[in-house]
């Protein structure tokens, strides 16, 4: 049977650069797919040689999105290699810089990098105000920013920025595609929050700068806990802090899981049918820990786990020793098989496309290595997570999707698809937004108790130590080996490198290209369906470190003396 490829290149809004094919058959049913990074991070090379007080401040730059996950893994990574115990006050403290990561994080990338998979703004400027505000009424109490004078504001807007013929986010869109579902009064709910959203990350981002000191790439981390001491014990700075995860915590109540639930109900024919579901093998360490202790830890906020074939009874504990990286797909050099995080090397091997400019199926064909857990592909994030969670009973997780579930009228099995997966990742900054304000009173009573310190004092050593815990988008892991007070081998598997692998020596896809299969393409140049399933995991691929002209050649290499 002659199958019709499709390539996507590059995969737009995210962090970084993919390239996803998919083979369609003649009725546009996705019958095989291929997910490839298409520009090397060299992070790992990088920190080799470096002082192991500096990991954080390289690692970070990983990402420009999540940069605090970077910077707080590899400064636990060096502080396991050291044997450094951090004061509580410290832990607290890294929670809260978290938290605001965390709910920053999934509001930015629902509304500026996927809602415009579920959502035709186009399709807006149909609607009645005065309708939309009725419909707002249906899926929140109290709805964010709504009213008929509000929504005739916004189609206002829209239609000056169309009439102008400077679309900017909204240029190239496949609008009026039949995969949209919602209605135009839906439509403009969800652009009116498109663009209150552009405030709400603004005001969460400033909330991390009160003890992290900068957003992005936060400054206050050292490996012996946090240098924010004058904010911890300053009232004024600890309620601003509040006041403005508050503001966010009320976008996420009345926007964010309005539009969910939203979401829930007019996507559930797509959910019930596991449109995206993916591999069915979930993971994720933990995070958000309650307690001081090291690895593996029992009191996570997030409780770490290991669901294989979507089994929700039997969660097992994570296993660091069985996590290995494969790259008989890649474009490096190494076993056939995977090699575990402590063993293996970082050695560049890029083999190129095929002459037609196609990915070579049959060898290396992405930059990412394919990360196996017991020789299994996993899927993480905040699917994962509430999953894992369920299973163990953990609140609040539990009793949020249950009452989703009754919401919205979906089964348990919908949550393995697409949708499911993008609802997790709004519960999550519910949850979080709840919890917060307990954390923050757990922080001023540790004040008001004189436990103040917020550094520990350590000695350099020789050492190993790994740091595994959950980011916004899944399980992430540093590995560092330090010797005579410079780091010798350093690797990261990050999140995108466990959603977004290639294939493995067993010829097992990857969490992306599993997910893919068996997807419906309406319009095989408009596939608005392929970008919906690969944008619910949130892709993050690492940035380049070589520029190359349009024929793909190397214009040059730079080298910098710090």
């Amino acid at each position: 049977m002659a199958l019709n490829r499709v390539t996507i290149d590059p995969i737009t809004r995210i962090e970084g650069h993919l390239r996803i094919e998919v083979d369609l058959d003649a009725n546009n049913v996705v019958r095989d797919a291929y997910s490839s990074s298409t520009m090397f991070r060299g992070i790992e090379l990088i920190l080799k040689g470096r002082d192991p007080r500096d990991a954080g401040l390289f690692a970070q730059r990983i990402c420009g999105v999540c940069t605090f996950s970077h910077y707080d893994r590899a400064t636990e990574a060096v502080e396991a290699a050291l044997g450094v115990q951090i004061p509580d006050t410290a832990r607290l403290v890294r929670n809260l810089l978290n938290a605001s990561l965390f709910i920053h994080d999934h509001v930015v990338h629902f509304y500026q990098l996927h809602g415009m998979d579920w959502f035709d703004p186009v399709s807006a400027l149909q609607a009645s105000p005065a309708k939309a505000a009725q419909v707002a009424q249906q899926y929140a109490a109290t709805p964010f920013n709504a009213g008929q004078g509000t929504y005739e504001a916004v189609q206002a807007r829209l239609k000056k920025f169309v009439e102008s013929g400077q679309l900017g986010p909204f240029a190239n869109g496949y609008w009026g595609h039949p995969a949209y579902q919602l209605s135009p009064e839906q439509n403009l709910i969800m652009l009116s929050h498109y663009l209150d959203a552009l405030k709400v990350q603004r005001t969460l981002a400033q909330a991390m700068t009160v003890f992290g000191g900068k957003n992005p790439h936060p400054q206050s981390l050292v490996v012996g806990g946090v240098t924010s001491i004058m904010d911890v014990v300053d009232p004024s700075r600890v309620s601003e802090y509040l006041f403005k995860m508050k503001s966010g915590a009320d976008f996420v109540e009345n926007a964010y899981m309005a539009d969910m639930r939203m979401l829930g109900e007019v996507y559930r024919g797509e959910a019930a049918a596991g449109i995206g579901a993916g591999v069915g093998n979930y993971l994720d360490y933990g995070g958000f820990p309650q307690d001081n202790l090291g690895w593996p830890r029992a009191k996570d906020f997030f409780p770490g786990g290991v669901i294989l074939n979507r089994d929700l009874n039997h969660i097992a504990p994570v296993d660091a020793n069985a996590i290995t990286e494969d790259v008989t797909h890649a474009w490096y050099a190494g076993p056939d098989k995977g090699v575990g995080p402590f063993e293996e090397e970082t050695i560049l091997q890029y083999t190129g496309l095929e002459p037609d400019g196609a990915l070579n199926r049959a060898g290396k064909y992405s930059w990412i290595k394919a990360p196996r857990y017991h020789g299994k592909p996993m899927e993480g994030g905040p699917l994962a997570r509430f999953l894992i969670a369920r299973g163990l009973k953990a609140e609040p997780q539990a009793s949020l999707m249950n009452e989703f579930e009754q919401q919205v009228g979906w089964k348990p099995s919908y949550w393995f698809s697409t949708v499911g997966r993008t609802a997790a990742r709004a519960l999550e900054a519910q949850a979080l937004a709840r919890t917060v304000p307990a954390w923050v009173d757990e922080l001023v009573s540790n004040v008001a108790h004189g436990n103040t310190q917020t550094y520990a004092e350590w000695q350099m050593k020789d050492g190993d130590g790994f740091a595994l815990r959950s980011a916004p988008r899944g399980a992430l892991g540093h590995w560092v080996k330090i010797r005579n007070g410079q780091i010798v081998a350093y690797q990261a598997v990050v999140p995108s490198t466990w959603n977004a692998s290639p294939r493995d020596h067993l010829n097992q896809r990857g969490p992306y290209e599993e997910a893919l299969m068996n997807t419906k393409v309406a319009i095989p140049d408009q596939p608005v369906e392929v970008l919906r399933t690969i944008h619910s995991f949130d892709p993050c691929i690492g940035c380049a470190v070589h520029l190359f002209d349009a024929a793909g050649q190397e214009i040059g290499q730079f080298q910098i003396d710090v």
